[in-house]
């Protein structure tokens, strides 16, 4: 039997969900506007003209500066004694960037092709390939580092050196969390099958 209220009709599914958190959707909102920040037009531009392109002039893509950015990461970590591991390959950049192995080696391929990324046989197991920077990697990241930091430093030029601070050390927080916990995709079909839609 359905509640009633004081206006004398049933309560809908609406009516009796949790009032919403104001600062959650705040932050709901500002990680949407947040998901293509990284992937402007103008971030590549600038990258593709401050570096050269791969081999027949090909133009730097997104997906380039991904697969850089992972062998990057991975490569300084191999380099750490503790370790278990010293090569770079396919699985670990697939890993890295969460994406399926076949997807990952893709990827790489078009950034081995842009002269970016270069692989040779691993010592460990021939079957593998061990990825690293080339000359051109190197810039492409280091352009992209530029960039982004220039970019956040012109964003935040009016918060003190503890509000940027504790941005840092929440925003880390908040990614950590996230890593370990990510969204389900089945969240998708409960919310339009809670809505009711079709």
């Amino acid at each position: 039997m359905a509640t009633e209220h004081a206006s004398g009709g049933p309560s809908s599914s609406q009516d009796s969900a949790e009032p919403p958190d104001t600062v959650l959707s705040e932050i709901g909102r500002a990680l949407f506007h947040l998901r293509r920040i990284w992937i402007k037009p103008d971030l590549m531009k600038k990258i593709r003209a401050q570096t050269s392109g791969g081999p027949g002039g090909r133009p730097l893509q997104y997906s380039n500066l991904m697969v850089v950015h992972a062998v990057a990461a991975l490569s300084a970590a191999a380099e750490d004694p503790g370790c278990p591991t010293t090569e770079v390959t396919v699985g670990a950049v697939a890993e890295r960037l969460e994406i399926d192995p076949s997807t990952a080696s893709r990827l790489v391929g078009h950034a081995i092709d842009a002269g970016l990324v270069s692989r040779r046989p691993s010592p460990v197991d021939a079957r593998r390939a061990n990825l690293g920077l080339t000359e051109a990697g190197h810039r492409v990241r280091q352009v992209a580092e530029r960039s982004r930091r220039a970019y956040l430093a012109g964003l935040m030029a009016d918060w003190t050196p503890e509000e940027r601070a504790e941005f840092a050390r929440l925003l880390t927080r908040f990614a950590e969390a996230a890593v370990q916990t990510p969204a389900q995709l089945e969240g998708i079909e409960k919310i339009f099958r809670e809505a009711g839609a079709d």
